[in-house]
């Protein structure tokens, strides 16, 4: 019996440790896995603002100098652009560092858009998309110290509320939702 007390301490001094040390990953990957799941609802990584922009008057093509494309940008805040050019004779568009503005010269009509990254999300995406080349080898670690973490939790009770107990319950109920996407899957 006191070979298993042993084991049992070992497990449970591991899966403790495990724990802390991988927490704030777990989270990390947590939150970036609720936000891609829901790519269709929002873009977990950009923030992006629109505003309409409505020139004093019209212009021509002919009218446009760097000075002009100046206070264009100060009509959506912007100080200071990139480069501009012209997708058309009737169209200008503005490069700013996060930003562009294209407008239709021919009414004074025009539309900026601002992209900024979204925070923690854009950053907690980057690793669960393994962006980071050598990230792929701490991600894998990881996923083998999330089965450890476990594992070594599924061991630490005994009796009534442990794996021999309740704990094969739950732990069978716990497994039948992905079995059962897995099977909903091939049909």
């Amino acid at each position: 019996m006191k070979k298993f007390d042993k084991a049992r301490k070992i497990n449970n001094i591991l899966h403790r440790d495990l724990g802390y040390f991988f927490a704030a990953l777990i989270i990390a990957y947590s939150l970036s896995g609720l936000a891609l799941n829901h790519l269709d609802d929002w873009n977990p990584d950009f923030i992006i603002e629109k505003k309409r922009i409505e020139l004093d008057r019209k212009y021509g093509k002919n009218e446009i100098t760097p000075d002009r494309v100046e206070a264009f940008g100060f009509l959506a805040g912007e100080k200071g652009y990139r480069l501009y050019d012209f997708p058309s004779d009737s169209q200008i568009k503005i490069y700013y560092r996060n930003a562009t503005m294209q407008i239709d010269l021919t009414n004074g009509l025009g539309t900026y858009e601002k992209v900024s990254r979204r925070p923690l999300f854009y950053q907690v995406n980057v690793l669960h998309r393994n962006s980071v080349e050598w990230w792929k080898w701490a991600s894998d670690l990881f996923a083998l110290m999330l089965i450890a973490i476990t594992v070594t939790g599924m061991f630490m009770l005994r009796g009534n509320n442990g794996l021999k107990g309740r704990g094969k319950w739950l732990l069978a109920a716990g497994a039948m939702p992905p079995l059962i996407a897995v099977i909903a899957q091939q049909f």
